[in-house]
């Protein structure tokens, strides 16, 4: 049987905790491979709505077996807090449905509290990056600077007040130098023993969990958070996310080997959005803005915040499919186009006067590109709930093949709203 992995093709926010959903009843086992609770996913399942942040999707369907990966950062209280909401709306999630890698590293208050300290520092010199203050990136750093406190220390009571020391000589140091108080080593084990026996019990070898499934032809999603453009290596850095958001992670954040990833789907919206800073070529501050915002109902999931809308990027998917291998994508929201009387594409980028097909890595070259676009008729028909391409208007479908034209590479399933069964399937990507 196949394995799929769903990333982002943009910016993030492209639809996928519906198209993850809607994947999730044909796995048997959804596994998260990056990101923290900065990741937010709408699922809306027989009129019910689950908003996720930190588990897979997969929680809210019995029979299925859901997997945080070593990929992930994991804060241990919003686990508990998101678990607790889940269970008032009905779910119960058991270790024998939910396992966490034992070598996944922790979100302390420190690394959430260090967030905020350089955000509101850098707003002051307009350096800010836009972050969901969550401790993300500080949680990360520390990974890579090998002083995190991982999963499996909160078993270990001999080991951890040591890890613990470690952290805070770092993070004190910081913390005396942008003028804050430091935080005492009672304080952090305090807050990581009063969470542990929650966490302890649904804690496993997530590798070897997966390469079992694996063996026994069982149906693996691998569900990627935030968007390609947010990759911290091929996104619009610095104004990305602390972690590689592109199809590899798949691998490396959840403990299996590049062959046992068959199909890569690409979730993609069918205009541009994204939130916080930085640069957005096809970004429109204008009624077309507008429009899009609001029949999109574009707020961030995890923030609430309003997102920066724009026309279709061609350039910047079709680079998230060469950087990704997307073998296939998944059009969401084309519905909020209803109604236009003329749509944009941006098919290249003209950057001091030359055009280009590519988004150039510099930071200042991002900022100073435009978009070169072409005009297609708008449809005044409604591509809502089309669940077949006969219910779409003509002009969609021209759209919706101009856009496979450009990023090469085809629409496997189309998304027409919010609800799950909207959905027009032309290739199931778990079809060996």
């Amino acid at each position: 049987m196949a394995n799929v992995v769903v990333v982002g093709s943009q910016w993030g926010d492209e639809g996928k905790g519906k198209i993850v959903d809607w994947l999730s009843e044909r796995a048997d086992v959804v596994v998260r491979f990056q990101g923290g609770h900065n990741a937010g996913h709408t699922l809306v399942v027989d009129g019910t709505v689950y908003k996720l942040s930190l588990l897979p999707s997969g929680v809210v369907r019995q029979g299925k077996l859901s997997i945080i990966g070593n990929g992930v950062v994991f804060d241990p209280h919003a686990f508990v807090a998101e678990m607790a909401k889940l269970q008032a709306q009905g779910v119960e999630v058991t270790p024998d449905r939910l396992k966490i890698a034992e070598n996944t590293a922790l979100i302390l208050s420190v690394h959430r509290e260090l967030d905020g300290f350089r955000e509101d520092a850098a707003s002051n010199s307009g350096t800010k990056i836009g972050t969901t203050r969550r401790g993300i990136g500080p949680a990360y750093e520390d990974k890579v600077g090998r002083r995190a406190v991982k999963v499996m220390d909160l078993a270990d009571l001999e080991t951890l007040p040591l890890k613990v020391d470690r952290l805070l000589t770092h993070h004190n140091a910081l913390r005396r130098g942008l003028g804050h108080p430091e935080v005492a080593h009672e304080t952090i084990m305090e807050e990581l023993t009063s969470v542990a026996g929650r966490i302890l019990p649904y804690v496993d070898h997530v590798w070897r969990v997966l390469d079992e499934r694996r063996r026994a032809g069982e149906r693996i999603l691998f569900e990627g958070a935030q968007g390609t453009m947010l990759d911290i290596d091929h996104g619009t850095y610095p104004f990305v996310t602390s972690s590689n958001t592109v199809a590899g992670q798949a691998a490396a954040g959840s403990g299996v080997g590049p062959s046992a990833i068959d199909y890569v789907l690409g979730i993609t919206k069918a205009y541009t959005t994204r939130v916080g800073e930085g640069p957005f070529p096809t970004e429109q501050q204008n009624e077309i803005g507008e429009f899009l915002g609001t029949h999109g109902h574009e707020f961030g999931v995890v923030t609430g915040r309003k997102r920066r809308c724009g026309w279709f990027d061609a350039v910047l998917v079709r680079q998230a499919v060469a950087v990704n291998g997307i073998k296939g994508i998944a059009l969401t929201k084309l519905d909020v186009l209803d109604g236009l009387d003329e749509i944009k594409v941006c098919t290249a980028y003209r950057l001091d006067g030359e055009v280009i097909d590519y988004l150039p890595a510099s930071q200042g070259a991002q900022a100073r590109v435009e978009a070169v676009y072409e005009t297609l008729e708008g449809w005044k028909g409604t591509t809502a709930g089309a669940r077949s391409w006969n219910d779409l208007p003509a002009q969609a479908v021209k759209y919706v093949r101009y856009i496979e034209e450009l990023i090469g590479a085809p629409v496997a399933l189309l998304s027409t709203s919010p609800e799950r069964d909207d959905t027009i399937l032309v290739t199931d990507p778990f079809q060996d």
